[in-house]
């Protein structure tokens, strides 16, 4: 089934901006603000950037079916020869397109049609840019019917990018809700299917980095994934019911709820690896002293499986200390130690249960 797709700004968006929907609005904001003031709480951002964009990469690339697991995942991250499965490398490079994304968006608060490029250049390995070629075509996986068709010619496809980008950009243009205007922005991305690949990464992507530049968030830490992931059917139902149907109700109350879902998600899980941090941080200063340091318990926590060259490079200190460092928290119980060859690594056992937990 094909579909026009209409350029932004939507008439009569407040049409569309019901009670129901300004309602679950203030809700997500309430979360939203919760949310970001508890992530301001972790001293080291970088602690929730890798371990979240990690998580998000995992469950994003999992709604297009490339599967991977924690263990996979974080023993890529030691080591290069442990990428046995192709999805895990898929995985990682979202994580890098996402944290690449993220950067730039944070600095310029703009999202440029020249960083939705890179950021699907990163996903799928390739210079090729927007759709030039006819054929493409959206189908039921079950049943290999086509539900929709996006847009087919490469001047429409650059126009109506154009158009969406001035969209996210230019806010005199609209004033809805920004909440509104993430998932607009979403669908309108997901009808015009620029890429031949990557669109769904892609997209999701856009969703985080657009909360960043309204500076909704301050770091990359509200992902949608997860919860696409629990409600796969009703994410493609509602975004095929607006290009068939025009009415948007049912699609911002769906996107709002999954914002709420993931921000209340994300506010235990960061609350509980802080309360995590802050046991470790105690016991190590208790049993362990002479080897105690922030940058020591920034490490444990900013991998989720550690490795003697990440302690050497991150606190300064020469591999005979750092392997001490590592043998004597195995010894008191904060480390498990693992073999992966002829290498040692080390797994933080409560982090990597919190993130299994919240998966």
């Amino acid at each position: 089934m094909s579909a026009s797709v209409k350029q932004l700004p939507l008439n009569n968006i407040e049409k569309w901006e019901t009670r129901a929907v300004l309602k679950k609005t203030a809700e997500a904001h309430r979360y939203l603000a919760e949310l970001k003031g508890v992530a301001a709480s972790i001293p080291n951002e970088a602690i929730l950037i890798n371990t979240l964009s990690l998580q998000e990469a995992k469950d994003s690339s999992e709604v297009e079916n490339i599967v991977t697991t924690h263990d996979e995942l974080y023993k890529a991250s030691l080591f290069e020869e442990a990428i046995t499965n192709p999805a895990t490398k898929e995985v990682q490079d979202y994580a890098f397109a996402l944290k690449q994304g993220f950067n730039t968006a944070r600095k310029n608060k703009l999202l440029r049609l020249s960083d939705i490029l890179l950021i699907q250049k990163n996903l799928e390995h390739n210079n090729a840019g927007l759709r030039k070629l006819p054929g493409t075509d959206l189908k039921n996986a079950s049943t290999g019917e086509i539900v929709y068709t996006p847009p087919q010619h490469a001047e429409e496809i650059a126009k109506l990018m154009a158009n969406l980008i001035t969209y996210i950009n230019d806010d005199s243009l609209c004033d809805a809700d920004p909440l509104v205007k993430m998932a607009i922005i979403h669908h309108q991305f997901e009808s015009i299917h620029p890429f031949y690949d990557g669109n769904g990464r892609t997209g999701r992507i856009i969703n985080i980095l657009y909360l960043v530049t309204k500076e909704l968030l301050n770091l990359p830490v509200l992902y949608l994934s997860r919860f696409i992931i629990h409600h796969k059917a009703d994410y493609y139902s509602n975004l095929q019911a607006v290009r068939e149907t025009g009415n948007w109700e049912a699609w911002l109350l769906f996107m709002l709820d999954g914002i709420i879902d993931t921000a209340q998600n994300t506010i235990s899980l960061i609350t509980q690896m802080k309360s995590t941090m802050a046991e470790v941080k105690h016991g190590i200063r208790e049993k362990l002293p002479k080897i105690y340091s922030q940058d020591l318990l920034n490490n444990l926590f900013n991998h989720p499986y550690t490795k003697i060259e990440f302690i050497v490079e991150e606190l300064g200190v020469s591999r005979i200390t750092a392997t001490k460092y590592l043998e004597q928290l195995v010894e008191h119980g904060f480390l498990t130690k693992q073999k992966i060859g002829r290498a040692n690594y080390y797994i933080n056992d409560p982090l990597y249960k919190l993130l299994i937990a919240h998966s």
